[in-house]
């Protein structure tokens, strides 16, 4: 295990060192409101240089491109495809790239090449990992790769892969802190976050492509045994959290969620403790893999892999005793959008940068969010800021559906929000803010498939999720434009008292049907109510 190295792939690259520039010289735009509706990083020209990112990670496993595309904060993946080359196996054996292996990452390169031309996506930043950096003839292939396709690529070291799949977690979760563990087919990469920053890196050969080819199961047991209790003394333990990068994990992970009837299968922040971990890994370890994989759909390949991996993460889990364990889906590709990314941009919150560019794109009336807010608002002034985001998120999105059939219109919000690739939202925060826009255009949520899922949420959070929702019912049917100017919510949360100013121009616009959506969140809110007409707003 070695230290870090701070030269990455995009150090010096024209390219960024140009967004950069464009990105400072905006800066100090007075426009360029920070606080949570500001103007959003999308529409700024120099941010949209980053709307479509092509990606190839060539791994001793996967060889992957994905092209993202989408708010330069919180991107969508435009493209996004895998091909299990097997580049490392073998290569413990041999100390060679195995030669189906380089047949097939170069077809598949080939093929990235030409798709990136056509998607406007070119010049593609490509990265390779351990087996090209370490095989025999990983400079030959690299060579045959370059010549064939006229792409450069970057052959990173260890330090330097941990530290971009450590940035790939920041990119979603910007205050992650806690340790990384990257896991590819020839190695595991680990690093230390905290403060947005990524601190102490390792690298490690715990990869299951190598650990496989020690010859019998005691040399792996003790090999993986010698190594963790080396980067329990380099790296520390009992950290705050353990984020888990890397293919095996995530299959690990659906292996769990399985076992344990898990409602959301949603890898990407699914959380575990380490006594439920340690019970699926004993129940990895009791069943034969073509039993696993009928159970959980994995492919044949990832699977072979799965054993091995089980026993490094039991090791892991046991000596560096973290408090809890999370999955990331963001590793490595994702680092290497973060690290074309001005500060500035970096520090945007990519849950609402996201649901501000869905509102852009998808919504009826793109920027109603922004009022919507400010109406519901002081229902939940008490709330702490971590809620009041999911709020703005709530209020952002709250219309973005609006094509789907109107039978199944709630159906359609509620999937958006608990599936949709959308980054720095927990789990439970994905619940709650589906039941919230359930409950924007649906008053009830009894029979809907919903109820298992829901379940994950307490009462309380259940209850204000269907207030939140119904105040947006009621704030969208009040006003179709601007309710925060044409109206105000006064709420007293110790009387239970709830109060409506309207003022006389706005008197015409509180209807039959705005009334009854009024009633409805009234009701949620078992509150007295009380419509001061008239009054100045």
């Amino acid at each position: 295990m070695a230290r870090e190295t701070d030269h990455g792939p995009n150090r010096g690259h024209p390219k960024h060192g140009q967004r950069e520039a464009e990105m400072t010289q905006d800066a100090t735009d007075p426009q360029d409101d920070k606080g949570p509706f500001g103007r959003p990083i999308f529409e700024d020209p120099s941010a949209r240089a980053l709307s479509r990112v092509g990606v190839v990670d060539i791994g001793s496993n996967s060889v992957r491109m994905v092209v993202f595309d989408g708010a330069a904060r919180s991107p969508a993946y435009f493209f996004n495809e895998k091909v299990m080359a097997g580049l490392g196996a073998g290569f413990a054996e041999t100390g060679r790239l195995n030669p189906d292996g380089r047949r097939r990452a170069l077809s598949a390169i080939l093929r990235f090449a030409e798709l990136a031309r056509r998607m406007g996506a070119d010049p593609l930043t490509v990265v390779a990992t351990a087996a090209m950096r370490e095989a025999v003839d990983g400079p030959e292939f690299r060579a045959e790769v370059e010549a064939a396709t006229g792409l450069s690529i970057w052959i990173i070291d260890g330090q330097e892969e941990a530290r971009l799949s450590a940035q790939g977690v920041l990119l979603g979760w910007p205050e992650a802190e806690g340790l990384v563990c990257d896991i590819g087919g020839s190695s595991m990469e680990l690093a230390r976050i905290a403060n947005g920053r990524v601190g102490r890196r390792l690298t490690s050969a715990l990869g299951p492509l190598r650990l496989e080819g020690l010859g019998s199961a005691k040399a792996m047991r003790e090999e993986i045994k010698s190594t963790v209790a080396r980067i329990a003394e380099e790296i520390g333990t009992g950290h705050r959290r353990l984020f888990l990068v890397g293919g095996s994990w995530r299959a690990i992970a659906r292996i769990d969620m399985i076992r344990a009837d898990y409602p959301l299968h949603v890898l990407h922040e699914y959380r575990m403790n380490p006594a439920s971990l340690r019970t699926t890994l004993a129940h990895i370890g009791s069943r034969r893999i073509d039993e696993l994989r009928a159970e959980t759909g994995i492919g044949e390949a990832r699977m072979s892999l799965i054993p091995t991996a089980s026993l490094v993460l039991k090791h892991l889990v046991r000596v560096l005793k973290p408090r809890e364990i999370a999955i990331s889906s963001y590793g490595i590709r994702e680092g290497l959008l973060y690290e074309q990314m001005p500060q500035r941009l970096r520090d945007r919150d990519p849950l609402i940068e996201a649901c501000r560019f869905a509102e852009q794109k998808d919504a009826r009336l793109p920027g109603f969010g922004r009022a919507l807010y400010r109406f519901v608002l002081p229902i939940f002034k008490g709330e702490p800021d971590s809620r009041k985001r999911i709020i703005q998120a709530a209020c952002l999105l709250h219309d973005v559906s609006w094509r789907a059939h109107p039978d199944y219109r709630h159906e359609a919000c509620f999937d958006n929000a608990t599936r949709a690739n959308l980054g720095g939202l927990t789990h439970r925060e994905r619940i709650f803010l589906g039941l919230a826009l359930l409950h924007r255009y649906k008053n009830s949520r009894q029979g809907t498939r919903f109820e298992q899922m829901i379940q994950i949420l307490s009462e309380k959070e259940v209850a204000q999720a269907e207030v939140l929702g119904k105040a947006m019912r009621f704030g969208a049917m009040f006003s179709a434009q601007t309710p925060d100017t044409l109206g105000e919510i006064l709420w007293q949360p110790k009387k239970r008292h709830l109060v409506l100013q309207l003022p006389e121009a706005a008197e015409d616009l509180f209807g039959e049907v705005a009334q009854a959506r009024f009633g409805a969140l009234v009701t949620a809110l078992k509150a007295t109510p009380e419509i001061r007409r008239g009054a100045d707003h």
